[in-house]
């Protein structure tokens, strides 16, 4: 575990309480990943990391580039965040707070590398299969790696499912090497 999400977990839990508050946990989420994405650009990056810009200036820059998209709560959190130096954090304390959610709704989002892209049907009975094993709904995210060769690896939480050719082929040379 990084120190960045060791840092970041609070800041995530404190979101997430808020918006369970005011019952706005995707509108949270929404403002989260917008205002994670501005601070992923380069430009705002590194006027996060200078020293000639206060906490409270890049949260004001923050909240003038998501425009309207940010509720008065929202902003106070950016505030807390800012006047502790934690501005940078925003892209962790998205996913952490996205963690949250999703536990919160008995749901999980499950990363499925694959060589190719998953039809709808494929997509389907995958997703009802995770659901039955992990007894929740789910949530796919496809991601596309030729150099899986053949079926699908599958991240769920802190699980992996090797179902690729590629994994086959590595456990078939150990045999042979073991």
């Amino acid at each position: 575990m990084s120190s960045r999400t060791t840092l970041a977990r609070p800041y995530a839990k404190a979101a997430f309480e808020l918006a369970r508050q005011e019952s706005a946990l995707a509108a949270w989420d929404e403002m989260l990943v917008l205002v994670a994405g501005l601070v992923e650009e380069p430009a705002l990056s590194e006027l996060l990391a200078s020293p000639l810009v206060s906490g409270a200036q890049a949260a004001e820059v923050i909240s003038e580039a998501a425009a309207e998209g940010l509720d008065m709560p929202f902003k106070g959190f950016l505030g807390v965040l800012a006047d502790n130096g934690r501005l940078p954090l925003l892209p962790e304390i998205a996913r952490l707070y996205r963690q949250h959610r999703l536990q919160a709704e008995n749901r999980l989002q499950v990363r499925v590398v694959s060589a190719q892209a998953l039809d709808a049907e494929q997509a389907d009975r995958l997703r009802e299969a995770l659901a039955r094993r992990f007894q929740r709904e789910i949530e796919l995210e496809p991601v596309i790696d030729a150099s899986v060769l053949g079926g699908a690896v599958v991240y769920a939480g802190d699980q992996v499912i090797d179902g690729s050719l590629r994994g086959r082929l590595q456990k078939l040379r150990n045999r042979m090497h073991g």
